[in-house]
């Protein structure tokens, strides 16, 4: 394969069809601004941005929908560090009794409660969410009264969590 001049290219079509990209392109930017063009085309945005995140104010329905994908994530991680300790414990009396010892230290009872409440949590927040797909508290106070439950009830979940753990 050769690097210099290919003889299959003919240089006056190569010419032709940069012109007539250049036009299209031209075409383009001209009605760009008053066409549905402007979505795939550079335009100047001159609104404002507000890039400060501690002024963003989430509404509890956004919180606990994004908590719901969080416990997800941790449930996820959570199952890996779960399974290991089953494998182990399974492997043979003296690795039951190693993983028995393990979950005496509070790092390994912290790490179980974590993924404990994660599981919690979703179950909690994905039971509302199949609630609402029945058609109940589909309204904006609906929303948010269902978002209060899932806290009210989660908490309450968790902390038994915890107590039962420790």
């Amino acid at each position: 394969m050769s690097t210099g001049n290919c003889p299959d290219r003919d240089p006056a079509l190569v010419q032709t069809l940069r012109r007539l990209i250049s036009a299209l392109w031209l075409v383009l930017s001209l009605t760009a601004s008053s066409s549905a063009l402007t979505k795939w085309l550079p335009v100047k945005d001159n609104r404002p941005k507000n890039l400060e995140l501690q002024t963003l104010h989430f509404p509890l329905p956004a919180i606990t929908s994004i908590l719901h994908r969080i416990s997800g994530v941790i449930i996820f991680v959570g199952i890996a560090i779960l399974l290991f300790l089953l494998a182990e414990s399974l492997r043979s009396e003296q690795d039951f009794g190693n993983v028995q010892q393990w979950l005496t230290s509070p790092l390994v009872k912290f790490v179980v409660w974590g993924v404990v409440a994660g599981l919690l949590y979703h179950l909690i927040a994905g039971i509302k969410h199949l609630i609402m797909d029945t058609g109940v508290g589909e309204t904006l106070q609906g929303g948010i009264n269902g978002a209060r439950l899932v806290v009210i009830v989660s908490a309450i979940a968790i902390i038994a969590a915890g107590v039962w753990i420790w």
